[in-house]
């Protein structure tokens, strides 16, 4: 019998009671098989010491875009609609397909090293193939489809014009490639990039084929007022309402930021079981503002977390993102509004469900897949550990440092900080020779 049995750890299983248990975990193939004190190792088992360690469900990220990882730092200092036309469109439609592999690679690495072992990842009009590869490569689990961007626009890079027809069919081709690969550990989602770059007849027909398929759409929505703004001119309602009217808004929708939202927009989202994704470090850096997510909650609404991507953050780190969640509400609605607790939910369970896949992982649990993240919080940015709570110690204090070990499918994909499934050396190297050559390529030169 081969497996992993991780020994003496202090679990934090995010359970519907929420417990933080002493004692092993054991794996047998995908998915947590035992959980207990005291288990005997089995003949085969790779037997990994975690005492003084702590185990916790790996993230889930509901916003992340691989595809930009190359852009880290060359987009800075720009509010939204300057930062797409001004720079990432730009550096999107330079893009070839090696060097969109290594901007994913660069991405998973960051990921994976930090304790993410799901995204939801939208990627640029083409070369998505490249992308899906990487993923692949890297054990990560993942939903990610190509960026669709149908509207005619004089701000947007010929390499990113597509008509309706090739937008679609191409989605959908990559759809019956990748959904579903190796066992569902990548699945395909539809991804409008947002009102703006999508005409109706696209946003319609991805709606029929969500449903045809079963698979989410993931898109942006009210992320910025003047965003908002060009929404309204172009269909006289306000995203949501938008999205609403032509029969999007449903269970299988997931949309990035939401920050400025009225009354009605607020019950569509509750109503129709629409999943929120906050992403609060890149709401801050494109100064957007941020949104009500104590509110949003306590409406029931679904809410998760996300980075968005390098060159808004600029950083793909879930722990940041949990800190920044927690803080930016304080000041308006009191320190309990987003307690550690609240904030630790949505980056694991909350994003599981945000996915569908509650049921699978989120939590560390008898019968679910077994996706870890191993800390070690032995550090004295995290000490004293005397009578703190767990996930207290993990949401404030805790860094992506502390992340020792990655398990994604039952597969040890990071082992005391060595990457099993990438390259490092590799990988940097080719981010940079990638990188220079999209500068070439593109407009902007040396930014």
């Amino acid at each position: 019998m081969s497996g992993i049995l991780i020994k003496n750890a202090q679990i934090v299983t995010m359970n519907q009671r929420e417990e933080i248990l002493h004692g092993d975990i054991r794996i047998k193939d995908d998915r947590i098989a035992e959980i207990g004190a005291g288990l005997t190792p089995l003949q085969g088992e790779q037997v990994m010491d975690a005492a003084g360690r702590t185990v916790i469900p790996g993230f889930v990220q509901t916003h992340i875009h691989l595809c930009q990882t190359l852009f880290r730092g060359k987009a800075d200092d720009l509010e939204l609609m300057d930062w797409l036309r001004k720079r990432i469109w730009p550096l999107e439609a330079a893009h070839d397909g090696e060097s969109l592999y290594y901007s994913a690679m660069l991405g998973l690495g960051e990921l994976i090293s930090s304790g993410t072992t799901t995204i939801v990842d939208m990627e640029t009009v083409h070369h998505t193939d490249y992308a899906f590869q990487a993923i692949a490569k890297s054990g990560i689990r993942a939903l990610s489809g190509k960026v669709m961007m149908d509207q005619k626009g004089d701000d947007i890079p010929a390499a990113l014009q597509e008509d309706t027809a090739s937008s679609l069919q191409e989605s959908v081709d990559l759809l019956e490639k990748w959904n579903g690969y190796d066992g569902g550990r990548i699945r395909y989602a539809f991804s409008p990039r947002f009102v703006i770059s999508c005409t109706e007849p696209l946003l319609k027909e991805v709606r029929d084929l969500s449903a045809r398929y079963g698979v989410n759409v993931h898109t942006h929505a009210s992320e910025n007022l003047g965003e908002i703004e060009i929404v309204q001119a172009m269909t006289g309602m306000r995203n949501i309402v938008y999205l609403d009217h032509i029969g999007l808004a449903n269970e299988r929708l997931i949309l990035a930021h939401c920050v400025w939202l009225d009354e009605e927009e607020r019950r569509i989202l509750r109503d129709r079981g629409v999943h929120v994704s906050h992403c609060p470090g890149s709401n801050m850096k494109l100064a957007s503002g941020f949104a009500d997510t104590p509110g949003l909650i306590h409406e029931h609404v679904s809410v998760s977390l996300g980075a968005d991507g390098a060159p808004c953050n600029n950083n793909l780190d879930m722990f940041g993102e949990m800190r920044m969640a927690a803080l930016i509400q304080k000041p308006k609605h009191g320190p309990t509004a987003m307690d550690a607790r609240t904030v630790f939910r949505m980056a694991t369970i909350g994003g599981a469900k945000a996915v569908g896949l509650e049921d699978e992982i989120g939590s560390l649990e008898v019968g679910k897949k077994a996706d870890l993240a191993i800390l070690n919080l032995n550090n004295f940015h995290t000490f004293p550990s005397f009578d703190v709570d767990p996930v207290s110690r993990i949401v404030y204090s805790a860094t992506r440092s502390d992340v020792e070990s990655t398990i994604i499918n039952g597969k040890v994909v990071m082992e005391r900080g060595v990457m099993k499934t990438i390259d490092k050396d590799t990988v940097l190297r080719e981010a940079d020779t990638s990188i220079k050559r999209l500068l070439v390529r593109s407009p902007l030169g040396s930014i």
